[in-house]
């Protein structure tokens, strides 16, 4: 499965971002919104993944206005005070606002590539937030949106996706890792309220036993089993959402 390299022109400059393509002729997209420590050899592997189920999958540098920047070892960047320190420095200076303008550029990228068809987009730590937001911005566009390990969902802050609820005509769905001081359970009953009196077909489940950052290979909590789980049900939504 090649991955092709693209420099995608957004209104704040140019974001580098890798695209992986199935083997036969895609009709659907997805986005992968990154987590914390930018794109990297680990992501690269869950987009051939979702590639491989017949989808094209853009994996876009959020972080662009601040490159280059790192490598970050995600088993230890945050252990470590001056890369933690550089870190939340890129984490924090990249606001869902600067997501949300950019995300246009993104699908657009994806249209010049040929992919016309729905469009799904999933996002891991910082990343989901960023997922569905986008949902909410790009309703007519993006038909399924999932938020794996993502933090403050439905924070006090103004950006919080819950606050965009009746924007997202998607299909959404949660997956919350079992202890998680980004998404506490207080938030996970206020993002669920929004979705329902919103009327958005949604699920938000519980994955018991597994820490923030669980999905990813190359995360110092990795679980393969938990992993595994999340991959059968990222394929299920996909699948009945995006064909």
């Amino acid at each position: 499965m090649a991955k092709q390299d693209l420099q995608i022109k957004t209104l704040d400059g140019v974001a580098r971002a890798g695209l992986f393509r199935p083997s036969t002729k895609a009709g659907a997209g997805v986005i992968l919104y990154m987590d914390a420590f930018g794109p990297r050899p680990a992501l690269d592997e869950m987009a051939e993944r979702l590639a491989g189920d017949g989808y094209a999958v853009l994996v876009p540098d959020l972080f662009y206005r601040n490159a280059p920047y790192g490598p970050f070892d995600a088993k230890t960047a945050f252990a470590v005070e001056e890369t933690k320190t550089k870190l939340m420095a890129l984490v924090t200076g990249t606001t869902q606002e600067m997501t949300i303008r950019d995300n246009a550029a993104f699908l657009n990228a994806l249209t010049a590539e040929g992919i016309d068809g729905p469009i799904g987009v999933v996002g891991y730590c910082m990343g989901g937030a960023r997922a569905l937001n986008a949902a909410a911005a790009h309703p007519d566009r993006i038909a399924a949106a999932a938020s794996f390990h993502g933090g403050n969902l439905a924070s006090d802050a103004p950006d919080s996706p819950h606050r965009k609820a009746a924007s997202i005509k998607a299909r959404v769905y949660v997956g919350v890792a079992g202890v998680d001081r980004s998404f506490p359970p207080e938030q996970s009953a206020r993002l669920a309220e929004a979705l329902r009196v919103a009327e958005v077909d949604h699920a938000i489940e519980n994955y018991v036993g597994v820490g923030h950052g669980w999905c990813i290979k190359d995360h110092s909590v990795y679980d393969e089993a938990g992993a595994e789980r999340h991959w059968k049900r990222l394929g299920t939504f996909f699948k009945e959402t995006l064909g």
